[in-house]
């Protein structure tokens, strides 16, 4: 071998190394879009993600990395209605924070069903497999976190008047053993919630968020030497927010709701949520879930990103990297199955959705429940993630009854949405552009009158916009209208969800038997 093909295959080894065993920085968030309250727990060199879903449907969607920067979706932990009862919960109702740990071969989740039921418990094997029935919980309140000693299983959570308690359970029936004990107010800012807690060099720490998960949040974490306290509070705190004068128009806002993990290469690293504002102080993509390294200092306190910030582009060492696919691909409707993506609004009625009707078609059809309707309307979304996006359709739709309507979505709750879509006016097929907004509902753009065949409907996102196209055959896309991101976002339309983009269909009110048929839906970041 000469010595020019031994530099050649040097530097071809020098090159995968570099990517293969880590590099410098990453990208925040690293699960964009509506993904608040991340839990995370390792096993070997597995980490999984977990994180609220509210009034959507399958609930908590799970996600594998190997390197805490990189995540796959593999999965929901609630996936059958017996697990997730939404029947007519309001928006942003439902499942509230969760918590997964795994101890002794099994994975556990707990998180609170607002609307049915409390506290509860679902275990798995296999994270990525089928979650067992709920243990439901004996213990009041919400964020609830799961703490294995000696034997023993520990519910910590907050009652959202005195602060946190903990109590000691039975992990079997979900029974209270003993009282229950309130250990820590916080260092007084609003709603102190999220508990988490750790043990590490014989002493307790215990993670909560404070401020409320708006401008003000902020994690704090005090410690102790015994497991029911008396918690001291660490004299740093808060250890992170962007709730001060440096950070007061950074592009990342909200920081909070946070859970702690080590590597196994002795690293620790906190994930936690986040908002990107629009513009201004508006932001439409609900909370995300970020990533920061943390150190713990001589006196045993941990410090989040040497500054108790965190950036976009986070220029610090990572665990080495293995990229996941990220490619954003047009979906056919040909193999009669959804991708981890897609959400229903509550628990579907699942003889509303069909891939057989028409083949090569997803047909929904519609009922008497429109979009507008704390319930359950034919719907079928995913989540918005970048500020600027192209979302498209082709779609197949003969109104009859004059309240019947079908066609694309982006929709934050039920009482603030958009709408692109067919109806039937004085007997004819139009196309137009309707919005809902808190208790009204107007028109956006104009109406156009369609021919027959099938239409193609498309928006494209930008921090500023929703502007909408339709084509007809083998037209060019032809503007419609457009509608300020303003209104759709969290501070105007309240709650703590994020824009979702989707399809619909309904009677709005007047019983029907008209389908819709998707024949492709494609989402791209611009």
């Amino acid at each position: 071998m000469n010595q020019a093909f031994k530099l050649v295959i040097l530097f071809y080894l020098i090159g995968i190394s570099i990517f293969s065993f880590g590099r410098n920085g990453y990208q925040n968030p690293i699960i964009p879009g509506f993904h608040p309250d991340p839990s995370v727990c390792r096993v070997g060199d597995d980490f999984y993600i977990v994180n609220s879903s509210f009034e959507y449907f399958p609930g908590v969607p799970i996600f594998h990395s190997k390197d805490l920067v990189n995540w796959e979706q593999i999965g929901y932990c609630l996936t059958r209605d017996s697990q997730l009862p939404l029947q007519k919960c309001g928006a942003s109702a439902g499942i509230y924070a969760t918590t997964i740990r795994y101890n002794e071969g099994v994975f556990y989740m707990i998180t609170t069903n607002v609307s049915g039921g409390g506290n509860f418990i679902v275990t798995a094997t296999d994270p990525a497999g089928e979650w067992s029935e709920p243990i439901w919980v004996e213990t009041s309140g919400i964020d609830p976190d799961l703490f294995f000693e000696n034997g023993k299983v520990y519910v910590c959570n907050t009652d959202g008047k005195t602060g946190i308690q903990i109590n000691q359970i039975d992990l079997k029936t979900g029974k209270r053993i003993g009282e229950k004990r309130h250990i820590w107010r916080g260092t007084g800012g609003r709603y102190p919630e999220g508990p988490h807690i750790y043990k590490k060099d014989g002493l307790y720490y215990l993670l909560i968020s404070e401020g409320g998960t708006e401008y003000g949040h902020k994690i704090t974490i005090a410690r102790s030497k015994e497991l029911m306290g008396p918690y001291m509070s660490n004299p740093a705190n808060p250890i992170l927010t962007h709730a001060d004068e440096e950070k007061q128009d950074a592009p990342i806002q909200g920081t909070g709701h946070a859970d702690l993990v080590q590597a196994a290469d002795g690293s620790w690293w906190m994930v936690c949520l986040a908002f990107r504002p629009a513009k201004g102080r508006f932001h439409i993509m609900g909370r995300e879930t970020f990533l920061a390294p943390v150190v713990w200092t001589e006196n045993s306190w941990p410090v989040v990103n040497g500054n108790g910030t965190i950036d976009l582009e986070m220029k610090v060492k990572t665990l080495p990297q293995v990229p996941v696919e990220k490619e954003f691909k047009r979906v056919e409707f040909d193999d009669s199955k959804l991708g981890f993506d897609w959400n229903y609004l509550r628990n579907p009625v699942r003889e509303n959705y069909s891939f057989t009707d028409k083949k090569g078609f997803l047909t929904l059809k519609a009922t008497e429940v429109g979009l507008d309707w704390a319930d359950t309307p034919t719907f079928l979304g995913r989540r918005q993630e970048h500020f600027n996006f192209e979302a498209s359709t082709e779609m197949e739709f003969n109104p009859s009854g004059e309240n019947d309507e079908a066609g694309l979505t982006v929709l934050m709750n039920n009482s603030h949405h958009y709408k692109l879509s067919v109806k039937n006016q004085g007997g004819k097929k139009v196309l137009s552009i309707s919005n809902r907004l808190g208790g009204f509902y107007f028109s956006s753009g104009k109406t156009v009158a369609l021919k027959s065949g099938s239409v193609k409907l498309k928006v494209v996102g930008s921090r500023d916009y929703y502007t909408f196209f339709y084509a007809q055959g083998n037209d060019e896309f032809k503007e419609l209208g457009k509608c300020d991101t303003y209104f759709l976002s969290s501070e105007v339309a309240g709650g703590f969800t994020g824009v979702y983009i989707g399809f619909f269909a309904t009677g709005n009110g007047s019983k029907t038997k008209a389908t819709a048929n998707f024949d492709w839906f494609g989402y791209q970041a611009l």
